[in-house]
Protein backbone atom coordinates (compact mmCIF):
# COMPACT_ATOMS: atom_id res chain seq x y z
CA UNK A 1 0.00 0.00 0.00
CA UNK A 2 1.35 3.43 -1.01
CA UNK A 3 2.16 5.78 1.86
CA UNK A 4 0.20 9.07 1.89
CA UNK A 5 1.90 12.27 0.76
CA UNK A 6 0.32 14.12 3.68
CA UNK A 7 -1.10 12.77 6.92
CA UNK A 8 -2.80 14.88 9.58
CA UNK A 9 -3.46 13.41 13.02
CA UNK A 10 -5.75 14.95 15.65
CA UNK A 11 -4.93 18.53 14.64
CA UNK A 12 -6.32 21.30 16.84
CA UNK A 13 -5.86 25.05 16.45
CA UNK A 14 -7.47 27.83 18.53
CA UNK A 15 -6.87 31.56 18.17
CA UNK A 16 -8.53 32.60 21.44
CA UNK A 17 -8.02 29.55 23.67
CA UNK A 18 -11.78 29.01 23.81
CA UNK A 19 -13.07 28.10 20.34
CA UNK A 20 -11.23 25.71 18.03
CA UNK A 21 -10.79 26.88 14.45
CA UNK A 22 -9.65 23.31 13.67
CA UNK A 23 -10.92 20.71 16.10
CA UNK A 24 -9.21 17.29 16.46
CA UNK A 25 -9.04 16.81 12.68
CA UNK A 26 -7.44 13.78 11.04
CA UNK A 27 -7.12 12.98 7.32
CA UNK A 28 -4.75 11.66 4.66
CA UNK A 29 -3.86 12.88 1.18
CA UNK A 30 -2.53 10.62 -1.55
CA UNK A 31 0.09 11.70 -4.04
CA UNK A 32 -1.43 13.28 -7.20
CA UNK A 33 -4.84 13.64 -5.53
CA UNK A 34 -7.07 16.71 -5.97
CA UNK A 35 -8.71 17.23 -2.57
CA UNK A 36 -11.41 19.88 -2.15
CA UNK A 37 -12.19 21.51 1.20
CA UNK A 38 -15.83 22.50 1.64
CA UNK A 39 -17.65 24.46 4.30
CA UNK A 40 -19.01 27.84 5.35
CA UNK A 41 -16.69 30.81 5.78
CA UNK A 42 -15.06 30.49 9.19
CA UNK A 43 -15.37 26.68 9.30
CA UNK A 44 -11.59 26.16 9.48
CA UNK A 45 -10.56 25.62 5.85
CA UNK A 46 -8.02 28.46 5.71
CA UNK A 47 -6.67 27.64 9.17
CA UNK A 48 -6.11 24.03 8.12
CA UNK A 49 -4.16 25.13 5.04
CA UNK A 50 -2.10 27.56 7.09
CA UNK A 51 -1.25 24.83 9.58
CA UNK A 52 -0.06 22.61 6.74
CA UNK A 53 2.38 25.24 5.46
CA UNK A 54 3.26 26.40 9.00
CA UNK A 55 1.92 29.95 8.67
CA UNK A 56 0.11 29.24 11.94
CA UNK A 57 1.05 26.77 14.66
CA UNK A 58 -1.51 24.31 16.06
CA UNK A 59 -1.84 23.57 19.77
CA UNK A 60 -2.16 19.82 19.32
CA UNK A 61 -1.71 17.12 16.73
CA UNK A 62 0.80 16.04 14.11
CA UNK A 63 1.34 16.64 10.39
CA UNK A 64 3.46 14.25 8.33
CA UNK A 65 4.72 15.09 4.84
CA UNK A 66 6.24 12.16 2.96
CA UNK A 67 6.42 10.35 6.30
CA UNK A 68 8.30 13.14 8.10
CA UNK A 69 6.74 15.13 10.95
CA UNK A 70 6.82 18.82 9.99
CA UNK A 71 5.52 20.69 13.05
CA UNK A 72 8.90 20.46 14.76
CA UNK A 73 10.86 21.77 11.78
CA UNK A 74 12.89 24.95 12.25
CA UNK A 75 15.36 27.09 10.33
CA UNK A 76 16.85 25.45 7.26
CA UNK A 77 14.68 22.32 7.59
CA UNK A 78 11.48 24.41 7.65
CA UNK A 79 12.69 26.41 4.65
CA UNK A 80 13.34 23.19 2.74
CA UNK A 81 9.85 21.91 3.57
CA UNK A 82 8.18 25.14 2.44
CA UNK A 83 9.89 24.92 -0.94
CA UNK A 84 7.85 21.78 -1.56
CA UNK A 85 4.50 23.31 -0.58
CA UNK A 86 3.17 26.14 -2.75
CA UNK A 87 0.38 28.47 -1.61
CA UNK A 88 -2.20 30.27 -3.77
CA UNK A 89 -4.19 32.94 -1.94
CA UNK A 90 -7.65 34.38 -2.54
CA UNK A 91 -6.26 37.94 -2.77
CA UNK A 92 -3.33 36.95 -5.04
CA UNK A 93 -0.63 38.53 -2.79
CA UNK A 94 1.25 40.06 -5.71
CA UNK A 95 3.39 43.21 -5.80
CA UNK A 96 1.16 45.34 -8.03
CA UNK A 97 3.80 47.86 -9.17
CA UNK A 98 6.23 45.18 -10.33
CA UNK A 99 6.09 43.39 -13.67
CA UNK A 100 4.38 40.08 -14.22
CA UNK A 101 7.75 38.42 -14.84
CA UNK A 102 9.30 39.79 -11.64
CA UNK A 103 6.33 38.62 -9.58
CA UNK A 104 6.64 35.14 -11.04
CA UNK A 105 10.37 35.06 -10.35
CA UNK A 106 9.75 35.75 -6.66
CA UNK A 107 8.60 32.13 -6.46
CA UNK A 108 12.31 31.22 -6.56
CA UNK A 109 13.33 33.38 -3.58
CA UNK A 110 13.36 30.36 -1.28
CA UNK A 111 16.27 29.01 -3.32
CA UNK A 112 18.32 32.23 -3.18
CA UNK A 113 20.71 33.98 -0.89
CA UNK A 114 19.58 37.53 -0.13
CA UNK A 115 20.48 39.82 -3.02
CA UNK A 116 21.53 37.03 -5.41
CA UNK A 117 20.33 37.66 -9.00
CA UNK A 118 17.98 35.31 -10.83
CA UNK A 119 19.71 32.99 -13.28
CA UNK A 120 19.05 32.68 -16.99
CA UNK A 121 17.52 29.24 -16.34
CA UNK A 122 15.13 30.72 -13.77
CA UNK A 123 14.08 33.48 -16.14
CA UNK A 124 13.47 30.88 -18.85
CA UNK A 125 11.40 28.82 -16.39
CA UNK A 126 9.36 31.92 -15.50
CA UNK A 127 8.53 32.48 -19.16
CA UNK A 128 7.60 28.80 -19.51
CA UNK A 129 5.26 28.97 -16.52
CA UNK A 130 3.66 32.15 -17.86
CA UNK A 131 3.07 30.31 -21.12
CA UNK A 132 1.41 27.48 -19.17
CA UNK A 133 -1.14 29.91 -17.72
CA UNK A 134 -1.66 31.82 -20.98
CA UNK A 135 0.21 34.99 -20.04
CA UNK A 136 3.40 34.71 -22.09
CA UNK A 137 2.73 38.05 -23.81
CA UNK A 138 2.07 39.88 -20.52
CA UNK A 139 5.52 39.34 -18.97
CA UNK A 140 6.60 43.00 -19.06
CA UNK A 141 3.27 44.49 -17.97
CA UNK A 142 2.78 45.78 -14.43
CA UNK A 143 0.51 43.49 -12.43
CA UNK A 144 -1.81 46.38 -11.48
CA UNK A 145 -2.92 46.60 -15.13
CA UNK A 146 -4.17 43.00 -15.22
CA UNK A 147 -7.67 41.69 -14.51
CA UNK A 148 -8.39 39.65 -11.39
CA UNK A 149 -8.32 36.40 -13.31
CA UNK A 150 -5.01 37.29 -14.93
CA UNK A 151 -3.54 38.20 -11.54
CA UNK A 152 -4.56 34.82 -10.14
CA UNK A 153 -2.84 33.15 -13.10
CA UNK A 154 0.32 35.11 -12.28
CA UNK A 155 0.04 33.78 -8.72
CA UNK A 156 -0.25 30.24 -10.06
CA UNK A 157 2.82 30.72 -12.28
CA UNK A 158 4.72 32.11 -9.27
CA UNK A 159 3.82 29.02 -7.24
CA UNK A 160 5.00 26.73 -10.04
CA UNK A 161 8.43 28.36 -9.81
CA UNK A 162 8.93 26.51 -6.52
CA UNK A 163 8.52 23.18 -8.34
CA UNK A 164 6.26 22.10 -5.46
CA UNK A 165 5.00 18.62 -4.72
CA UNK A 166 1.86 20.02 -3.06
CA UNK A 167 -0.17 23.16 -3.84
CA UNK A 168 -2.54 24.66 -1.28
CA UNK A 169 -5.16 26.90 -2.92
CA UNK A 170 -7.13 28.99 -0.40
CA UNK A 171 -10.41 29.93 -2.10
CA UNK A 172 -8.52 30.92 -5.28
CA UNK A 173 -11.69 31.82 -7.22
CA UNK A 174 -13.73 33.58 -4.51
CA UNK A 175 -13.35 37.05 -6.05
CA UNK A 176 -13.75 35.99 -9.69
CA UNK A 177 -16.73 35.79 -12.04
CA UNK A 178 -18.01 32.27 -12.89
CA UNK A 179 -16.35 31.97 -16.31
CA UNK A 180 -12.98 33.18 -15.02
CA UNK A 181 -13.31 30.96 -11.95
CA UNK A 182 -13.79 27.89 -14.14
CA UNK A 183 -10.72 28.80 -16.22
CA UNK A 184 -8.60 29.08 -13.05
CA UNK A 185 -9.84 25.66 -11.94
CA UNK A 186 -8.87 24.26 -15.35
CA UNK A 187 -5.29 25.48 -14.81
CA UNK A 188 -5.20 23.85 -11.37
CA UNK A 189 -6.55 20.62 -12.87
CA UNK A 190 -3.84 20.66 -15.55
CA UNK A 191 -1.19 21.19 -12.88
CA UNK A 192 -2.64 18.26 -10.93
CA UNK A 193 -2.59 16.10 -14.06
CA UNK A 194 1.13 16.87 -14.42
CA UNK A 195 1.73 15.20 -11.05
CA UNK A 196 1.37 17.97 -8.46
CA UNK A 197 -0.98 17.19 -5.58
CA UNK A 198 -3.61 19.89 -4.86
CA UNK A 199 -5.72 20.87 -1.85
CA UNK A 200 -8.23 23.54 -2.83
CA UNK A 201 -10.97 25.19 -0.75
CA UNK A 202 -14.14 25.94 -2.72
CA UNK A 203 -17.80 26.86 -2.28
CA UNK A 204 -19.45 25.91 -5.59
CA UNK A 205 -20.50 22.27 -5.64
CA UNK A 206 -20.63 22.22 -9.45
CA UNK A 207 -16.88 22.92 -9.56
CA UNK A 208 -16.24 20.42 -6.78
CA UNK A 209 -17.92 17.69 -8.82
CA UNK A 210 -16.07 18.72 -11.97
CA UNK A 211 -12.54 18.92 -10.56
CA UNK A 212 -12.29 17.18 -7.20
CA UNK A 213 -11.15 13.60 -6.65
CA UNK A 214 -12.26 13.68 -3.02
CA UNK A 215 -13.98 16.08 -0.63
CA UNK A 216 -13.34 16.99 3.00
CA UNK A 217 -16.11 19.09 4.52
CA UNK A 218 -15.66 21.06 7.74
CA UNK A 219 -18.15 22.59 10.16
CA UNK A 220 -17.06 24.54 13.25
CA UNK A 221 -13.55 23.17 12.78
CA UNK A 222 -14.65 19.52 12.75
CA UNK A 223 -14.60 17.07 9.86
CA UNK A 224 -18.21 16.19 9.09
CA UNK A 225 -17.84 14.56 5.66
CA UNK A 226 -15.08 12.81 3.75
CA UNK A 227 -15.76 11.06 0.47
CA UNK A 228 -16.39 11.40 -3.25
CA UNK A 229 -17.95 14.56 -4.74
CA UNK A 230 -20.87 12.54 -6.10
CA UNK A 231 -21.79 11.42 -2.59
CA UNK A 232 -22.80 14.96 -1.58
CA UNK A 233 -26.55 14.88 -2.08
CA UNK A 234 -29.11 17.46 -0.91
CA UNK A 235 -29.06 16.08 2.62
CA UNK A 236 -25.28 16.35 2.92
CA UNK A 237 -25.31 19.78 1.29
CA UNK A 238 -27.70 21.09 3.95
CA UNK A 239 -25.68 19.42 6.68
CA UNK A 240 -22.57 21.23 5.47
CA UNK A 241 -24.10 24.62 4.68
CA UNK A 242 -27.27 24.75 6.79
CA UNK A 243 -30.93 23.89 6.29
CA UNK A 244 -31.71 27.13 4.43
CA UNK A 245 -28.81 26.79 1.97
CA UNK A 246 -29.56 26.53 -1.74
CA UNK A 247 -27.07 25.07 -4.22
CA UNK A 248 -26.01 27.52 -6.95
Amino acid sequence: MTSPLLEIRNLTKSYDGIHNAVDNLSCELKKNEFLVLLGLSGCGKSTLLRCINRLVEPEEGQIFFEGNEILGLKGKDLKEYRKQVGMIFQQFNLVKNLSVLTNVLTGRLGYHRIGAPFTADEIALAHLNLEKVGLKCQAKKQVKHLSGGQQQRVAIARTLMQKPKLILADEPIASLDPATADSIMQYLAEINNEGITVICSLHFLSLVRKYGDRVLALKDGKKIFEGQPGEIDKTWFREIYGEEAVEI
